[in-house]
């Protein structure tokens, strides 16, 4: 088991922090170049298109040709916008992305130019909650973005990022709990280490299917695009952007895939180490090769993204902020308190394997039996709400009952007197039954 590298940060040369710090800027550049190029080819290939194949081989230089193309179009700088806010949120967004990257391991202490450092930019005993603190300043720059464009539709799309981000960070960052329980350290370097034996994906696999989920919710990718829905938003925070501020943006999304892609791997699958059967390998895990180690696990991630994008629509607000509270963060909360009791039972009292088998068995079936009961209540509120509504599309539709005039809702019937008929001084009604979305052709009723 290889030993803790924490006490190595700070004693690199000012050259060499320099060189990291370079690159870390050039890999991330470069992955956001590959990945844009990736998704085109991957997507395409889904849907039976051909995708980029004409600039540079393979297409691989598409990716920076766009870019070219929007440093250098026109920029268009809305009338109604707040200046200095508008030019300093792209910048906001996307500084905060490469500034999140500085604390994730990705390779072990080596040898450059004869200086022993590790592959990593900087380390201390809070890096994960370091990760979090950046991404909450980073969506400053969407909800500001918003505000500033003074427009409607990006202000709406800046509070729905807002909304997005404090619900789906509070998922992911209990899903970290588990894992700062059995590493003891919140340390990203540490935590990688302490994964040598076994990755925390297999024994903490609930807490890993969270962060899975809050991730994609975190960086506003489909289907949780939301913020940025072309349907009722016409792009969302970035409508009124164009040209270098809107690549920032674009810059920024693709960066932060790469960010909580690499936190994924490195807290949950880990890190630059080796898979089995590799780590049988005695070099596996020494000097370049687990760089390739990392880079593999992190593009898995990616393709995971893609994947989703290329599969699952978009789901509505309401659907998203009801999965987020009502679902993620209860279920992480339970198993939280799960992992307390088998780490409590299991340093400070004489459990065997058997006994803590049976008694997590019993606790999932509670769990399961519990969400069977809380589903069959709900089943009864709908059919108890449905009948009502039925009873009421039965009922004639009087729309001065409140004291104000309303339209009936769908499957309400209601009586009218035509215009034609009061100026001929004859009474004649006509009863129209407004048809429920739900009702097709054959069962619609008469008007």
């Amino acid at each position: 088991m290889s030993g803790s590298q924490f006490g190595l940060f700070g004693n690199d040369p000012w050259w060499l922090v320099i060189g990291k710090s370079v690159a870390v800027f050039g890999l991330l550049v470069l992955l956001t170049l590959f990945t844009i190029w990736w998704e085109r080819r991957v997507v395409s290939r889904m849907q039976n298109r051909i995708g980029p194949n004409r600039v540079g081989p393979f297409g691989l230089l598409q990716s920076l040709m766009d870019g070219f193309k929007l440093a250098f179009k026109e920029e268009i700088l809305p009338k109604s916008a707040h200046v200095g806010v508008y030019w300093i949120a792209p910048v906001i967004s996307a500084t905060a992305a490469f500034v999140a990257f500085a604390v994730i391991p990705f390779g072990p202490t080596v040898s450059i130019f004869g200086v022993e450092t590790p592959l990593q930019l900087t380390d201390f005993p809070v890096s994960v909650l370091y990760v979090l603190a950046i991404a909450s300043i980073g969506v400053y720059g969407l909800v500001l973005a918003g505000w500033a464009s003074g427009s409607t539709y990006p202000l709406l799309g800046g509070l729905r990022s807002t909304a997005q981000v404090i619900s789906y960070e509070i998922a992911m960052g209990l899903s970290f709990v588990g894992v700062f329980l059995y590493a003891g350290s919140m340390s990203t370097s540490e935590i990688v280490i302490a994964q040598e034996p076994i990755w925390y994906a297999v024994i903490l696999l609930p807490s890993f299917l969270i962060y899975v989920t809050s991730m994609v919710g975190e960086t506003n990718r489909a289907p949780f695009d939301l913020p940025e829905a072309e349907g009722e938003l016409v792009g969302g925070f970035h409508t009124e952007y164009s040209s270098l501020k809107f690549a920032l943006f674009f810059l920024a999304e693709y960066i932060n895939m790469v960010t909580v892609s690499a936190l994924a791997t490195t807290l949950f699958l880990g890190g630059y180490l080796a898979p089995w059967p590799l780590s049988l390998w005695e070099s596996a895990n020494t000097g370049w090769w687990p760089v390739l180690w990392w880079l593999i696990k992190v593009q898995l991630f990616i393709f995971l993204f893609i994947w989703l994008r290329a599969t699952l629509p978009r789901m509505r607000y309401d659907q998203f902020m009801k999965f987020g509270w009502k679902i993620l963060i209860p279920i992480s909360i339970v198993w939280i308190f799960i992992i307390a009791i088998a780490r409590l039972f299991r340093d400070s009292v004489s459990v065997t394997n058997t006994q803590l088998l049976v008694g997590g068995a019993i606790v999932i079936a509670v769990l399961l039996i519990g969400s069977w009961l809380f589903q069959l209540r709900a089943d009864k509120r709908d059919a108890a709400a449905e009948l009502e509504l039925d009873e009421r599309r039965a009922r004639p539709f009087d729309a001065n009952a409140g004291g104000y005039p309303v339209p009936p809702l769908p499957g309400e019937r209601f009586e009218y007197t035509s215009r034609r008929a009061m100026a001929a001084g004859t009474v004649a009604t006509t009863t129209v039954a407004v048809a429920a979305p739900e009702t097709t052709n054959e069962e619609a009723p008469d008007a």
